[in-house]
């Protein structure tokens, strides 16, 4: 239940809500906005089948990169400023790409892009926990709303723009949002530069306002804390880290998975026309929009964590189960929906890095490990689904290990739901954090 001390969510917190829902835009917009016009920048220079590969898999291995780095530059330069940082890369790489005039340029104007987002991925959480310790839920709902209606704007307008006023404005428009972002996190830094009397930012908001939910408050001493190496390291061996990596892996390889191969699946295994298999691949990713709304309150406040996961899992099995004995073109919408249900795991497994930590610097480096791992997982994935396609001829061995992974990760989402933070599980292990 919410606690009395939550205070409203803009009371003197306006900008930080927008530049957190901004920069949570931005990181969705920026990666989807590219693929819907492949065929029109491929009319004005050649993109080799290996250059698609390689924009392809740049996503989750700038992430885990980046990922990994990203706890080392909060550390010098803080939260604020590695956001600012990270929202401008993702500015200029968005201009860049509208303005290059071969494949090279848009590997690296891509890559620019994916850097920024990848610090970003990491920062959101513990930006959430810094500035809504009392507001985790629907601070949460609204950054996660963000990301989803991101995912689907892009592909809807892009190819419209790109008909009306070219591709090279389709793709560098979405920087002004990104550039947007920007501005909240520049006024909060400029306000303590120049007031010596203006909060620091640091952690603000704990001093007067109670976490929303105590169970997930610190249980422990919040000052004092070794170095952000030697946290980290200790996070390798918390075993309730690893399960939520693997749970955000598990979300993760699922997306990429679907993205790259469910349209050919659908076409080969379920005889329909290439536009409808590519009306069942939104399909796919707009089941994921209502649980963006609902997935960060009912685990906040209710402990709907496994669950939830539960029916992110099976929904999943059963989709994939139906499209292996039955995909009749009239049930592969069912199979597709059942299936899109593992959608449910992304605003889970980012909620459970706010509220399985105690403070927003144990969050950056939980942030960090579990997204890294997770994206480590997402790369290689597609690519071993196609390599099994190859070698059996078929998409039966390949969506047998797809499933596979989600029964193994449902130990890792029991373990994932248990109401404890990382420094309780250290504690209990190993004594003081």
């Amino acid at each position: 239940m919410t606690t009395s001390g939550a205070r409203p969510l803009w009371q003197g917190r306006a900008l930080a809500v927008l530049g957190i829902l901004l920069c949570a835009f931005s990181l969705r917009s920026a990666v989807a906005s590219l693929s819907p016009v492949i065929h029109e920048i491929s009319a004005d220079f050649p993109l080799s089948s290996a250059v698609l590969g390689l924009i392809g898999t740049l996503p989750p291995v700038c992430f885990a990169v980046f990922g990994l780095i990203t706890p080392l530059l909060e550390r010098r330069l803080g939260i604020e400023r590695l956001t600012v940082i990270a929202l401008c890369a993702m500015t200029a790489g968005l201009i860049l790409r509208g303005l290059v005039g071969e494949s090279v340029g848009l590997v690296l104007a891509t890559a620019v892009i994916f850097a920024g987002v990848g610090m970003g991925n990491i920062l959101m959480p513990p930006l959430v926990k810094k500035y809504f310790p009392d507001r985790i839920g629907l601070m949460m709902t609204l950054y996660t709303t963000a990301m989803a209606c991101s995912t689907f704007v892009p592909p809807l307008v892009a190819v419209p723009v790109a008909d009306a006023v070219g591709w090279r404005f389709s793709l560098a428009m979405w920087a002004v949002f990104a550039a947007a972002g920007v501005i909240p996190w520049l006024i909060m830094l400029m306000r303590r530069t120049t007031d010596p009397a203006a909060p620091a930012l640091t952690r603000p908001g704990i001093a007067e306002a109670a976490p929303e939910d105590p169970d997930f408050a610190a249980t422990g001493p919040i000052a004092t804390s070794p170095s952000s190496r030697r946290l980290f390291a200790r996070l390798a061996r918390i075993p309730l880290v690893w399960a939520l990596a693997l749970t955000f892996g598990t979300s993760s390889i699922m997306a990429y998975v679907a993205f790259a191969w469910l349209p050919v699946i659908m076409v080969e295994v379920g005889h329909v026309s290439a536009s409808t298999a590519g009306l069942l691949l939104s399909l796919f990713a707009f089941v994921g929009l209502p649980s963006s709304l609902l997935i960060p309150v009912l685990v906040v406040r209710f402990h709907a964590t496994r669950p939830l996961f539960l029916v992110g899992a099976i929904g999943g099995m059963i989709g994939i189960l139906g499209l292996l004995l039955a995909p009749l073109p009239g049930l592969l919408w069912l199979w597709t929906v059942l299936f899109g249900l593992v959608g449910l795991l992304f605003p889970l497994a980012l909620v459970l890095i706010s509220i399985r930590s105690r403070t927003p610097e144990s969050a950056v480096l939980l942030s960090s490990f579990v997204q890294s791992v997770g994206y480590v997982l997402a790369a290689i994935f597609p690519v071993l689904v196609g390599v099994l396609h190859d070698a059996t001829g078929g998409w039966t061995v390949p969506l047998l290990v797809v499933g596979a992974m989600l029964v193994a990760s449902i130990p890792a989402g029991m373990i994932a739901g248990r109401r404890r933070t990382v420094e309780d599980e250290w504690e209990r292990r190993h004594g003081a954090w």
